[in-house]
């Protein structure tokens, strides 16, 4: 080849230092907020009405995040974060949204009912997309097991939608029993306010028109199919077992997250349960299948992961409630509004609001005494901001609270306590005395690795629910 004459080598040199340059120049030289492509998240919403709506906005503040598509069943959920992102394309179907645009997404929020999370998120992980899924996890035992797989499969980060789990008082009450504060600990109690929608009630029927607003066939998914009726819609699906899991499902994501970040437990090996029996007149005891109770009472047993014994924890709802503790003065407030958790252990006891706000010891008078520094890092970027930047990160960089490795398994733990209940329902359709009237009213025994209850079949079909057809797993 010629040799390049002095004037070309010049023009050479100076055009790749120019090339470099543009790729290292300075970020404020390009200007007050500007936010480099690299730094920048593609976010995708499903389920951007009701929740989905705050949980966008959380993520759209932290100047990472562009939202590129939104997708929602129902129109007039969505149109607050259609407001907010005019230019992201809109879709009632989210297979068709992660289809046309899984070019350009990154990352997907999922905040749907909870009979939907499974799908939605199993569909975003397989084409290679960060999730972050709402609480609880899923809707059964069989699909968290599935998701918790499929995030090692697919090598995604992953975050549940329980952002306590992130909060400085779970870390600080860890601090207070790793030191030893309250001993060994051996017995939990947690409690909420929840349910605050209808529960225990008929089931509701009559024929109604759909709203031109709403798809109810993608909104069931893969829920067998109900008619439609507006009590289920917008929130009051919770209390319904085709869609929601429930005082328990809503809120022990978030209560019992402290116990499950603390102690050495992972799956229960038994549990049993107390629900509230309806009575439609003096004689006739009514339960209905088809809704979850107004309140119950949930005891599991936990084998201790270092061989230690067992820890039993215990859960309220309905506005149930453990004994107050004697070391808590009469105004002294036990738990707060939602509800709260107490560590019993063999030195003392640690009480703490809802998502582990607030731990304190008690008699409280010991929270004056010394008590050991701080040793856990904090999140002091929050729950939702923590997993932009994880994302951004990439798998394996970046960290987040509550990953699926974490989520999964808590979430199966969870849904161990409707397994017992649904089961609790189940009445003998030999009705042969008042002892025999339910056939699940008994000590269920776990085995985890199998998903299985070994002392009563009849409850091992609320492991895995029958999906409606095309909405296979």
């Amino acid at each position: 080849m010629p040799r390049l004459s002095p004037s070309r080598r010049k023009f050479l040199r100076n055009s790749t230092a120019a090339a470099a340059g543009f790729f290292i120049v300075p970020r404020h030289v390009l200007g007050k907020g500007f936010v480099a492509p690299s730094d920048t998240l593609n976010v995708a919403g499903i389920g951007a009405g009701g929740k989905g709506t705050s949980d966008l906005a959380e993520f759209y503040k932290t100047g990472k995040v562009n939202i590129v598509a939104l997708c929602d069943v129902d129109d007039r959920a969505a149109a607050k974060s259609r407001q907010a992102h005019p230019k992201a394309p809109y879709y009632k179907d989210f297979r068709d949204m992660l289809e046309k645009h899984k070019n350009q997404i990154d990352a997907v929020s999922i905040s749907t009912p909870d009979h939907t999370h499974a799908n939605a998120t199993l569909a975003a992980m397989q084409l290679g997309k960060h999730v972050y899924t709402q609480k609880p996890l899923t809707h059964d035992i069989y699909e968290a097991r599935l998701l918790t797989e499929a995030a090692k499969k697919y090598k995604v980060v992953t975050q549940m939608g329980n952002q306590g789990g992130s909060g400085d008082g779970v870390r600080r009450a860890k601090e207070l029993i790793d030191a030893g504060m309250i001993g060994d600990v051996h017995t939990v109690h947690a409690w909420t306010n929840r349910p605050v929608w209808p529960q225990g009630i008929p089931t509701p029927s009559g024929k109604h028109e759909i709203p031109k607003e709403l798809n109810w066939d993608l909104w069931l998914g893969p829920a067998q199919h109900i008619d439609y009726n507006p009590a289920y819609l917008p929130f009051n699906w919770r209390g319904w077992w085709a869609f929601g899991t429930g005082a328990l499902g809503d809120m022990a994501c978030h209560i019992l997250d402290p116990a499950f970040r603390i102690l050495p437990i992972l799956y229960p090996s038994s549990v049993e349960c107390s629900v509230a029996n309806i009575w439609q007149d003096m004689w006739v005891e009514s339960s209905n299948p088809d809704g979850c109770p107004p309140s119950s009472i949930i005891h599991l047993d936990y084998p201790r992961t270092d061989g230690k014994g067992n820890i039993k924890i215990s859960w309220y709802d309905g506005g149930l409630l453990p004994n107050r503790p004697d070391e808590l003065l009469p105004g002294e407030a036990f738990g707060n509004w939602d509800g709260g958790i107490l560590f019993e252990g063999t030195k003392g006891k640690l009480l703490a609001d809802c998502y582990g706000e607030n731990p304190r010891l008690l008699p409280t008078t010991k929270m004056q005494e010394s008590l050991p520094a701080p040793t856990i890092a904090r999140v002091p970027e929050g729950h939702y901001a923590q997993w932009v930047y994880a994302c951004i990160a990439g798998h394996g960089k970046g960290k987040t609270s509550s990953p699926f490795e974490y989520a999964g398994p808590f979430t199966e733990s969870i849904l161990i306590g409707n397994l017992a209940i649904r089961s609790w329902m189940m009445k003998n359709p030999n009705l042969k005395g008042w002892n025999d009237k339910y056939l699940g009213r008994k000590k269920l025994l776990w085995d985890a690795k199998n998903m299985k209850i070994t002392n009563f079949e009849e409850a091992n079909q609320f492991v895995k629910r029958e999906r409606r057809k095309g909405w296979e797993l």
